[in-house]
């Protein structure tokens, strides 16, 4: 078990029911139509919106990769399961994405969010491993997992009664990602893949600029989109840690 101090996990407690307690002030999300009208809509090898789609290759490759990697060298990983269904996330996500873009709509988009927050859960339980308690980060892999597919279903039943509510999925897909990089500050040590967590938070970012200007990219460019570009920068996240961890397999 890591050193922690009460103080600093009584923070790391307030901060995440301040996130929770933020949904019951706002108003149910719902879903913009507008987000399935991608700026790029070719068509190329009669694949529609062709770039949207394989994009999504190397999620593809290296969620392959990072999974063989891992049950390669199981006993030479400390996360070993957590960093498996992360791999397994990023492979799923690939399909989920590609069956999406090919036909955008609120039906197929479950199927490119899911997988999606598959990965965020399970990264999430890696980073508590890491940082606060390696045997509590093995412990909320599946209760994390559970709140991620929660998240989906609770969108998808509000979807259907004609009152949707994104609330919950945002809440499960941001708040991981307010509260990593707090666990990276408070709880500082050692830990040779500090500065990969940094960088994948890093590209994270990079990757939702790209998404919100998806047009704007593809007007300046004619060639490439914002949407795409959101996927080639999201799989630079599993390239990096495949990579990490691949160096520490080599030092053991």
């Amino acid at each position: 078990m890591l050193a922690t101090t009460p103080s600093k996990n009584r923070l790391l407690f307030g901060i995440t029911i301040m996130g929770m307690s933020a949904l019951f002030f706002i108003k149910p999300i719902t879903q913009n139509p507008n987000y399935h009208l991608f700026a790029d809509q070719r068509t190329f090898l009669s694949i529609e919106h062709f770039w949207n789609v394989v994009s999504n290759i190397p999620f593809f490759v290296l969620g392959l990769l990072g999974m063989f990697f891992t049950i390669k060298k199981y006993h030479a990983i400390q996360h070993n399961t957590n960093c498996f269904v992360f791999y397994l996330g990023i492979f799923l996500t690939a399909l989920g994405s590609m069956y999406y873009h090919q036909q955008p709509s609120s039906q197929t988009l479950v199927w490119d969010r899911l997988p999606m927050t598959i990965s965020f859960m399970a990264f999430f339980s890696i980073i508590i491993g890491d940082y606060i308690c390696i045997t509590t980060g093995k412990r909320m892999l599946f209760p994390l997992l559970l709140l991620g597919i929660i998240s989906i279903i609770y969108w998808q039943m509000t979807k259907s009664k004609g009152h949707e509510d994104l609330r919950f999925y945002v809440l499960i897909q941001f708040l991981p990602i307010i509260l990593i990089p707090i666990v990276l500050i408070l709880f500082k040590n050692d830990n040779p893949l500090t500065k990969t967590y940094w960088h994948i938070l890093m590209v994270y970012v990079i990757a939702k600029v790209c998404e919100a200007n998806d047009e704007f990219i593809f007007h300046h460019t004619q060639f490439i989109s914002g949407h795409s570009l959101k996927h080639l920068a999201a799989a630079f996240a599993p390239l990096f840690l495949l990579r990490a961890q691949y160096k520490l397999t080599l030092k053991s």
